[in-house]
């Protein structure tokens, strides 16, 4: 039985988890545009994470609700 983690703990691996997620992506980049330099990479790195393409709403199926109408 694993022990429970604190909120640090928690917050760290999300973290954790979050950086590897975008240099994988960094790196499917590269795979995707091998002609492209550093700083090219670095601006289709940067759309993705701000624009989300096929994400717009999120990455789950379902209707969007706004957080306002959430109870």
């Amino acid at each position: 039985m694993a022990l429970p983690r604190s909120v640090v703990e928690s917050f760290q691996v999300t973290l954790d988890l979050f950086e590897t997620g975008v240099a994988m992506m960094r790196q499917n980049l590269r795979r995707a545009h091998p002609s492209a330099n550093e700083h090219e990479i670095d601006a289709l790195l940067h759309a993705w994470l701000t624009e989300r393409p096929g994400a717009r709403d999120g990455d789950a199926e379902g209707t969007p609700v706004a957080f306002s109408s959430r109870k």
